[in-house]
């Protein structure tokens, strides 16, 4: 199957009906050809991204293949029926004995090929395996065997010309200013704890509190004696506090601080998703980080001998930052603009499925452009926050390069996917076999291979398009998220997270994505 949705000849209804008719027996002379089904196939949309699919195969087929299932059980089989020696048996009665198990078999038989006959002759590309349960399919004694299902498919849209496109490319001159920004926050992450005689919080300062969460005057819970690092933002397994450093600011013991939170879907509380709750931080005490000694000793993790060195290692780092930057902003204006007339209706239900898959192929994305672990974490906890719309914006991406990538007829191969999970466990500093054990054991290969696809189809959009060099804004900063995280939830209880949801057994007519 491909990206698209089968197109109707001019004037036909998306739901008039097509047959396929049985193959011609000239083609593809001197190969053994599989005989085609003669059937019936009825599509309608159904809502975004949905169909409603009806198969009717003809009966000619369905008794032709019982009569030689019959036939077979007659000569080659030796069944023994009382009376009779093997192989010498009435039709009837073979007929009479076997016929429901006979029956059962034909009928999966020809839903396993008319299935696959569907994939092959119509452009339906599922997202998710149909709802199609061959135990509630029954063979009529007489006319056609049909069945029929719902099934998520990819969106239809047409790709205007992607070459030549016009990209702003935000560009940066690191200062040593950048430099030193960076260093400190690598820095702090071996800072040692510190009393703070002044006592006032401020940004990289340490909060010890007692918090107290509430949506207006009903409380939600508590957490007691929790210590915070104050950044920008506060990041909760299900919320953010985006302005954490300027509502704490000059908190000292003793003192109180109202924070907001924004609730994200993954909240416990179905009735608090997507809302702002106050949080009451009963400050006790404040503490500052005092930054390590940097010595020849303590450089050695970094691979480095000197702080010139480690400038040197920090300015990689941040020119690796921009090119993500870079990178990130092109893929964002290719989408634009050729998604721009398109319409983008996705399903709830469907951003739901696909949720944890835009979070797969984003780690490693961002693995593959060499970001930090800790940092693909904070940037990760963000998307979490309001997953759904991240998803959308993802699948969008997803579903362009994807038809870009048929387009072109770029290819990832088994080769490709060794040579991709060595240079990022490279990276990662483990061996290729552990990353590999790691990617199966979460299930990320295909959003691997998904990745791969849509970087190669990305790539060739950016090798042929017109650069327009602008000043990096702040919104497309390169500093890593100035960001903290907690290992708990403002809301107890349960969180609402992405999950894939399991594919039956049998799913001929779906396509791994």
């Amino acid at each position: 199957m491909t990206d698209e949705t089968q197109a109707q000849e001019p004037g036909a209804s998306p739901e008039e009906p097509q047959t396929t008719a049985v193959a011609n027996p000239e083609e593809g002379a001197g190969e053994e050809q599989p005989v085609k089904l003669k059937q019936t196939v009825t599509m309608r949309d159904t809502g975004p991204c949905k169909k409603h699919i009806r198969v009717e195969v003809d009966r000619n087929d369905v008794e032709g293949r019982l009569n030689e299932k019959f036939t077979e059980m007659m000569k080659d089989q030796p069944v023994a029926v009382a009376g009779f020696r093997p192989g010498k048996a009435p039709r009837r009665l073979i007929e009479r004995r076997f016929g429901k198990e006979v029956h059962e078999q034909v009928k999966n038989e020809v839903l396993l090929a008319s299935l696959q006959q569907l994939a092959d002759d119509h452009d339906v590309a599922p997202l998710a395996a149909p709802n199609i349960s061959p135990t509630d399919i029954e063979l009529p004694a007489e006319g056609p065997l049909v069945y029929e299902f719902e099934v998520e498919v990819r969106p239809q849209f047409d790709l205007p010309n992607y070459r030549g496109l016009k990209i702003r490319r935000p560009v940066h001159t690191f200062t040593e200013k950048d430099i030193e920004n960076e260093e400190r926050r690598l820095l702090l992450q071996d800072a040692q704890v510190v009393p703070k005689p002044e006592g006032k919080a401020a940004l990289d300062d340490l909060i010890i509190a007692d918090v107290e969460f509430k949506s207006g005057d009903k409380a939600i819970g508590t957490l007691k004696e929790t210590t915070f690092r104050v950044e920008k933002q506060l990041a909760f397994k299900d919320g953010v506090a985006p302005r954490f450093a300027e509502q704490v600011a000059g908190a000292s013991a003793g003192d109180t601080r109202v924070v907001d939170i924004n609730l994200s879907e993954m909240a416990a509380d179905p009735e608090l998703r997507n809302k702002t709750v106050q949080a009451t931080f009963h400050v006790k005490d404040v503490k500052a980080l005092r930054l390590p000694e940097v010595t020849e000793e303590y450089l050695k993790p970094f691979g480095v001998t000197s702080r010139e060195m480690l400038r040197e290692l920090i300015q990689v780092v941040l020119q690796r930052r921009l090119e993500h930057t870079q990178r990130q902003a092109a893929r964002q204006q290719v989408i634009q603009q050729i998604a721009a007339a398109s319409s983008w209706d996705l399903p709830h239900d469907l951003l739901r499925r696909q949720a944890l898959k835009a979070l797969h192929r984003k780690q490693l994305e961002l693995q593959g452009d060499g970001i930090a672990e800790k940092e693909i974490a904070n940037r990760l906890r963000l998307m979490q926050q309001d997953i759904f719309n991240q998803t959308a914006l993802a699948l969008k991406e997803h579903f362009v390069l994807q038809k870009i990538a048929e387009v072109e007829k770029i290819d990832v191969n088994e080769e490709d996917v060794e040579q991709e999970i060595e240079l990022l466990a490279s990276k990662q500093n483990v061996s290729p076999r552990r990353f590999r054990a790691q990617l199966e054991r979460e299930e990320m290969l295909d959003a691997l291979m998904a990745e791969m696809y849509e970087r190669r189809a990305l790539d060739l959009i950016l090798e042929s398009a017109e650069y327009e060099d602008v000043p990096l804004s702040g919104e497309e900063s390169v500093e890593a998220p100035s960001m903290a995280s907690v290992e708990a939830q403002a809301v107890p209880g349960e969180l609402n997270k992405p999950k894939d949801e399991p594919a039956p057994e049998s799913n001929p007519a779906a396509t791994p994505e």
